[in-house]
Formats: structure tokens, C-alpha cells, sequence
């Protein structure tokens, strides 16, 4: 009778251990499936701009810096101001593109900044009490400097990065 009892417990154990064995590999797709990760990393973009603009004399004069580390960086700038008045450009290594942006020509490395860019009203109200209530807005993109398959660089405006802040008035 105890050998009976014995080959029962062992039956019963090999049943159970079957039983496991077969939905090990479900369970092993669960954990591999849905597995959960902890911690991770910054991601930084490369590159950092930043506007400076010097106002006197119904003129800005507008450059942009690349932070010192940055990667290289293409630059454009537009402004705007009231309908009744018209913008002169001005600035060398600057030039005026077909979508009424002025760009750079030149490659904004870190650490540097572009030439100065002149924005002049050129029609100055005779009447300029109004001056201080009057606003000239800036606004500036880049993006990373991009390479063809020669290796020459070029840049990609549908992939702007970076949409400076607008500055304001005059």
C-alpha cells in the first residue's frame, strides 16, 4: 500500500509538472513581450541661436549667434512692420531669397555669429511722435547644416529646428 501511495505522488507530480511545462511558453512571451525600462538620456538637438538686435535711429541691426559647441547652423530672418511702410535690407554676406526671407551666406559654426543685417524703415514719417508706439518684428530660423552625397553642404528649410523668438520695436 505504501508503494501505491508513492507511485500516486509521483504520478500527481509528474502530472503537475507537465502541466507547467506546457504554458512555460506563453509565459515566457509575457515577459519578454511586455517588459518595462527604467531611466534614460537626454536628447539634445545640437544646436542653440540666439538673436541680438542694436535699435537707433528708426534702424535695426540684427546678428545671430550659434552657442560655442553647437553644430553648424544655416540662418534666415524676416521682418515685419505696418502695411504703410516699407523695410531697406541691408548687410553684406546677406541676400534676399524668393520667399522674402534674407539668408545668410555662410555656415554658422559654434562659438560664431552671422555679419550684421541693416533693417531700415525707409519711408520715416515726418510726424514721429508716434515712434515709440511703432513696431518692427524679427523673426529668424536655422537648421543643421546638411551634406549631399559629394559632400558638399546645403541646407534643408523644410526641416527647420529652431524658429527664433520674435523681438519687437523700434
Amino acid at each position: 500500500m505504501a508503494t501505491r501511495n508513492h507511485y500516486n505522488i509521483l504520478l500527481i507530480s509528474f502530472a503537475i509538472v507537465l502541466l507547467l511545462a506546457a504554458g512555460i511558453k506563453e509565459t515566457w512571451a509575457y515577459f519578454t513581450t511586455y517588459a518595462e525600462a527604467k531611466g534614460g538620456y537626454p536628447i539634445s538637438l545640437g544646436y542653440e541661436t540666439e538673436i541680438k538686435e542694436k535699435v537707433s535711429d528708426w534702424k535695426k541691426v540684427v546678428t545671430i549667434s550659434n552657442k560655442s559647441g553647437s553644430q553648424p547652423v544655416y540662418i534666415r530672418v524676416k521682418a515685419f512692420c505696418g502695411s504703410e511702410f516699407n523695410l531697406d535690407y541691408s548687410g553684406s554676406n546677406w541676400s534676399k531669397g524668393t520667399d522674402d526671407y534674407w539668408y545668410y551666406n555662410g555656415i554658422v559654426y559654434g562659438g560664431s555669429a552671422t555679419e550684421e543685417l541693416s533693417i531700415k524703415i525707409d519711408n520715416i514719417p515726418e510726424d514721429t511722435e508716434g515712434a515709440a508706439e511703432f513696431n518692427v518684428v524679427v523673426i529668424y530660423e536655422s537648421t543643421l547644416v546638411r551634406y549631399d552625397e559629394a559632400g558638399a553642404p546645403y541646407a534643408d528649410w523644410s526641416a527647420t529646428l529652431d524658429s527664433g523668438r520674435t523681438e519687437g520695436g523700434i
